[in-house]
């Protein structure tokens, strides 16, 4: 089981134990944001954020693509609606992940888990990640 997956199931998961699993430098690619997000800290704010609200559900499938790249399959509810999630994950030559790129479904289900993580970490993310710049 990948590290992240079982901290995710073990409760509620804080920035500082997410922290211990990313590498310094890692990136996270997510369709909640316009660009991807770099670093430990605020990746870790995101995951931490991201596992108490998306809501109840459970992880179905978990695939090793190569020894350092995993895939996982979540389904769940936010607000009473079914969303799932499609990952990948890679790890480093040291098992810290460098770069976590998600998918997430339907649509209408997403817009209520963006909404809800941007009233969470609007004022600890960049606003330039959350929309477009106005031309």
């Amino acid at each position: 089981m990948h590290p992240l997956r079982k901290l995710r199931e073990s409760g509620s998961a804080t920035p500082a134990q997410v922290s211990t699993l990313l590498a310094e430098n890692v990136v996270f690619n997510s369709p909640i944001l316009v660009r991807p997000i770099e670093g430990r800290e605020p990746v870790a704010a995101i995951f931490a954020q991201s596992s108490s609200t998306r809501g109840s559900g459970t992880y179905t499938a978990e695939f090793k693509l190569d020894d350092r790249t995993t895939f996982l399959r979540w389904e769940g509810t936010i607000e009473g609606r079914k969303l799932e999630s499609l990952e990948v994950i890679v790890d480093d030559e040291r098992g810290l992940i460098v770069e976590r790129t998600i998918a997430l479904r339907p649509y209408p289900a997403l817009k209520l888990f963006r909404d809800a993580m941007y009233a969470s970490l609007k004022d600890k993310l960049p606003p330039d990640v959350w929309d477009y710049p106005t031309p």
